[in-house]
């Protein structure tokens, strides 16, 4: 009989004991056994997660707050937190830079080019505002790069220097460290209304700089001036004097230059400009102009579209544009292509002579529409003098409607009975009294067999004559090209 009592009370024991257990592993927050099957746990088993819980719990009960380490400012910096009005009621010239400067001054992160300081990527946040300023937005210091300046709406005052730029990234001070200024600082979601006085942007002597969905307008000398340095890129923005959807009553009094890239190797891609004398004006080598819509001012009104004033080498690339009642001139130019355009309204192509030299040109693969008035699509302006090097020049399978063709290819065919069968190509031809190479077929119609021969090629005329007279044929190839 006290056998049986003591088993009984073990029993209880044990059933209160894994009761307890139980509990607890709930309470302390851990999932609960009810999502497995209990009887795949020993009692040992139940325990050692019990004790382990419960040193857990004791633990967080115990354990004191370990404070953070001290964490480092944001690399952003809001203008409106240095005094910036957002209304543009107030000049905010000094709050902005401020902001600038701080983020100048800022933590660096090593070096991109050689002495260029790399800020981490730091922001200028123009807080989405309109802000009036006095005196351009200049880079107090040199050497530094991996900087935004974005997201707002800067407006030159009345009292704005007539020669300044809105944001002028090229140093106050001279003690730089770097064969460039900066490096990797981008302008982006920008609208800056020059208030016909000065310019919008000018960059000087830096590298791999990005413009990019910016509106410049009102401008009274450039909106983008790139000098020196090389990869500034300028990318899907707006440029216009004066804001017009074309058409304007007043466009032939449109002034000043839209973008300036007197440097090498910079890229204009998706960019508009709608008012300006000058769309692109371009005097340093292997830049690349493609997918621009110029339509600043009409040729008839004075206006150019892209102005290379490269004279012996312009290495540029000007492809899938829109050149829209305002064309392109080219001085002196060797390596330039421009393919897979558009040229609307009576727009062309102008080879201007400075020294009479224009190597390696292509003008292919284009469309021209005009006004049927007998506009020529390539046009020479030899008022400094003729071109007397010409070599490796290709203007051909260009598609014209209500323009007059001009190229360096000349295709022609002549039938009927005679012994001499001549071919003008002065029509067609861009140079005068150039002919490098001719190709020819001679075909009879009776099956005879005369013989034929090449007998003159001057004037732009090519002329085949046979030793007897025959009913045929001639196909005739001019290039004036090598």
């Amino acid at each position: 009989m006290g056998t049986l009592r003591i088993a009984v009370f073990l029993f209880i024991v044990a059933a209160m004991t894994s009761f307890i257990s139980i509990q607890v592993y709930g309470e302390n927050a851990s999932p609960k056994l009810d999502h497995f099957d209990k009887r795949h746990f020993s009692r040992a088993h139940l325990h050692k997660i019990q004790v382990l819980q419960h040193d857990s719990v004791s633990t967080q009960k115990h354990a004191k707050k370990i404070p953070k380490a001290a964490e480092a400012d944001p690399l952003v910096y809001h203008v409106t937190s240095y005094g910036a009005d957002p209304t543009g009621k107030s000049d905010s010239t000094d709050a902005i830079l401020g902001a600038i400067s701080d983020a100048l001054n800022g933590p660096g992160h090593g070096v991109l080019y050689q002495g260029i300081v790399n800020l981490g990527g730091a922001r200028v946040d123009l807080d989405g505002g309109n802000y009036l300023i006095s005196r351009p937005l200049q880079f107090p210091l040199p050497g530094r790069g991996n900087l935004v300046i974005h997201g707002g709406s800067l407006i030159a005052s009345d009292n704005f220097p007539n020669d300044g730029y809105l944001i002028d990234l090229s140093p106050a001070s001279n003690n730089a460290t770097s064969a460039y200024n900066y490096e990797f600082v981008t302008l982006r979601d920008l609208l800056l209304d020059c208030n016909y006085r000065g310019g919008g942007i000018q960059v000087i002597n830096s590298l791999r700089t990005n413009i990019d969905n910016c509106y410049i307008t009102h401008f009274n000398t450039k909106g983008i001036s790139v000098q020196g340095g090389h990869e500034t890129y300028i990318r899907y923005s707006y440029l216009g004097q004066h804001i017009t959807g074309g058409g304007d009553p007043l466009e032939r009094n449109f002034t000043g230059t839209a973008i300036v890239l007197a440097g090498n190797d910079n890229s204009v891609s998706e960019v508009v400009i709608f008012s300006a004398a000058v769309g692109i004006m371009i005097t340093g080598q292997a830049n690349l102009i493609t997918g621009v819509h110029c339509y600043n001012k009409a040729t008839g009104f004075g206006g150019t579209g892209i102005y290379l004033k490269t004279p012996g080498l312009a290495q540029t690339r000007i492809v899938n544009s829109y050149l829209d009642y305002t064309g392109i001139v080219a001085e002196d130019p060797v390596q330039l292509t421009i393919s897979n355009s558009f040229f609307l309204g009576d727009a062309y192509v102008v080879l201007k002579s400075i020294k009479g030299v224009v190597n390696g040109v292509n003008i292919v693969d284009n469309m021209f529409s005009g006004s049927n008035s007998g506009v020529e699509i390539v046009q020479l302006d030899q008022s400094n003098g003729g071109f007397n090097e010409v070599d490796q020049v290709v203007i051909d399978k260009n598609n014209v409607n209500g323009m007059k063709l001009k190229s360096t290819v000349g295709r022609s065919s002549i039938e009927g009975n005679s012994s001499s069968w001549t071919a003008d190509f002065n029509s067609v031809f861009v140079f005068p009294n150039l002919i490098k190479q001719v190709q020819y077929s001679f075909i009879t119609n009776d099956g005879s067999f005369p013989v034929h021969a090449l007998r003159n090629v001057s004037g732009n005329t090519v002329v085949i004559q046979s030793q007897v007279s025959a009913t045929a044929t001639v196909y005739i190839t001019a290039d004036q090209s090598n």
